[in-house]
C-alpha cells in the first residue's frame, strides 16, 4: 500500500468515468497498454481486484468503488492545495478608479512589501464602479462610492476633504479656498462628471446654485485634460489631488462641501487567500 501513487488513483478514476480502458487512456493521454499496466500495478499493490473485466464495459468491484471514493477525495484535496499554492504565489491585485489612499498609499505599499515579500501587490486602475472587482480583474479595491452590487462588501475607512480642479488660469485658481457657490457663479464652466465612479454631483449644491451645464468624462485622465484645457471644472476628493498632479490644473479646497468617504471593498467570496491580511494592513496604516 505504501507504493500506491497518484497516477494509480488517476487511472482508476479515469476508468470509472470513461467505462473502457481505451476511452480512459485517451482521457489521460497515455496508451492503452500503459494504462492496463498501471491498473494491474494498483491491484497488485492493494492486493484485491478493483476492476471487473468480464464485459467490454468495465465496472468497478465493491473494493474498487471504495478505493475510488477515497481516491477522488485525495485527488480533490491535492488539486485544492495546488490551487491555493498558486494563488498565494500570484500578486494580490489592488484596484482603484481615481486614487488609492492618497498620502497613505506609499506607506501601505512599503509596509506590505516588508511584511509580505512573497506576495507582491499589483496596483491597477479600472474605470468602472467596482474598480475591477465585479469583473474579477482585482482582488480588493479602494473606492469613493459604494457600488450597487450585492457581490461586493465595503467598509468605510476615513473621509477626505473636497477639492475643486480648476484651469491654472481660472480667476479662482490662486485662492486658498473656494465656496461651492463661487464655482457655479455665472458665467461659469460646466461641471465635469464621471458617471458611476466619481464623487461629484450637482446635488451637492442647493437647487438655485447648481451648475447649469455638465459634461461627462470616462476617467481621471480625461477629467484632468478637460479641466486643463479650460473646458470644465471638477469637484473631487483630496486623494485625487494628492495622486494626480497636472501642469495645467490647480487644486483648491472647497471649504463648504461635505467630505467624501473612502471605502475598502472586496468580493463577498475572496479571490486571493491573503485578502484578509491585506485588509488588516490597510486598516493599520489608516489608523496610524
Amino acid at each position: 500500500m505504501d507504493d500506491v501513487e497518484l497516477r494509480h488513483l488517476r487511472a482508476l478514476d479515469a476508468v470509472a468515468a470513461a467505462g473502457t480502458v481505451t476511452a480512459a487512456a485517451s482521457r489521460l493521454h497515455v496508451t492503452q497498454p500503459a494504462l492496463s499496466r498501471t491498473l494491474a500495478q494498483l491491484e497488485a499493490r492493494v492486493g484485491v481486484r478493483l476492476v471487473d473485466r468480464s464485459s467490454r464495459h468495465l465496472a468497478l468491484t465493491p473494493a474498487g468503488t471504495t478505493l475510488l471514493g477515497h481516491g477522488r477525495a485525495i485527488l480533490a484535496h491535492l488539486d485544492a492545495a495546488l490551487a491555493d499554492t498558486r494563488e498565494v504565489c500570484r500578486p494580490l491585485r489592488v484596484g482603484y478608479t481615481c486614487a488609492v489612499l492618497g498620502q497613505q498609499t506609499v506607506p501601505l505599499l512599503r509596509s506590505w512589501r516588508r511584511a509580505h515579500p512573497e506576495v507582491p501587490l499589483d496596483v491597477v486602475r479600472r474605470d468602472n464602479s467596482t474598480a475591477g472587482l465585479a469583473t474579477g480583474d482585482t482582488d480588493v479595491a479602494v473606492l469613493r462610492t459604494v457600488p450597487d452590487d450585492p457581490r461586493i462588501r465595503t467598509e468605510a475607512l476615513y473621509t477626505e476633504d473636497r477639492i475643486a480642479a480648476l484651469p491654472d488660469d481660472h480667476p479662482l485658481a490662486d485662492r486658498a479656498g473656494v465656496l461651492l457657490s463661487e464655482l457655479t457663479a455665472r458665467p461659469g464652466l460646466p461641471l465635469a462628471l464621471w458617471p458611476g465612479t466619481g464623487t461629484a454631483s450637482p446635488d451637492l449644491w442647493p437647487p438655485e446654485q447648481r451648475p447649469d451645464r455638465t459634461v461627462e468624462v470616462g476617467n481621471v485622465d480625461e477629467w484632468l485634460n478637460l479641466v486643463a484645457a479650460g473646458g470644465a471644472f471638477g469637484l473631487g476628493a483630496a486623494g485625487t489631488a494628492e495622486s494626480h498632479g497636472h501642469p495645467g490644473v490647480r487644486f483648491v479646497p472647497v471649504t463648504d462641501a461635505p467630505a467624501a468617504t473612502v471605502y475598502l471593498a472586496r468580493p463577498a467570496h475572496p479571490t486571493h487567500p491573503r485578502t484578509e491580511e491585506f485588509l488588516a494592513a490597510v486598516r493599520e496604516v489608516v489608523s496610524a
